[in-house]
């Protein structure tokens, strides 16, 4: 155990040892790689993978395809329940002022960069991605939004 990283969690014995392994190991939950240079990319999270029939699916990057459309200004994908596959990625999308761009020509655009299990199945539109003042996407937001039906 590192002393100056952290012991545990104050009374969630559970929660500590999901977190720091045997070895004195934490586990973050953060997803990312270190290039030629040695810098260290964070490119998501573990918790915010989608589990598709037992493959994962990291929003982060069809968030990147997404954006790069030019007729849309910001995205967000999120998991979606399905009986079938357990969950399916599904997106919140802006569109670009005066872009008329549809649900179809999204997810064709996407199915052509992606594997069967990464495409979106469905396409929300929406004025704006909350965001944490940092930023960050507050992907819980969304889901609510799925469950409660606003999407």
């Amino acid at each position: 155990m590192v002393p100056s990283l952290l012991s545990g969690f104050l009374n969630d014995p559970k929660a500590t040892e999901e977190t720091i392994d045997e070895g004195g190991w934490m586990h973050t939950g953060d997803i990312g790689y270190i290039d030629d240079d040695d810098e260290v990319f964070i490119v998501d999270r573990l918790k915010e993978l989608i589990k598709y029939k037992g493959f994962q699916v990291a929003p982060a990057e069809l968030e990147a395809l997404l954006i790069s459309h030019p007729c849309i200004s910001d995205a967000a994908v999120v998991p979606m329940k399905d009986e079938v596959a357990g969950e399916v990625p599904v997106a919140f999308v802006v569109r670009s002022s005066d872009s008329y761009v549809t649900e179809e020509d999204i997810k064709q655009y996407i199915s052509k960069q992606v594997v069967f299990y990464k495409r979106i199945r469905h396409v929300f539109f929406i004025e704006k991605i909350t965001k944490s003042p940092s930023g960050k996407i507050l992907r819980k937001d969304l889901r609510n939004g799925l469950t409660t039906g606003l999407a």
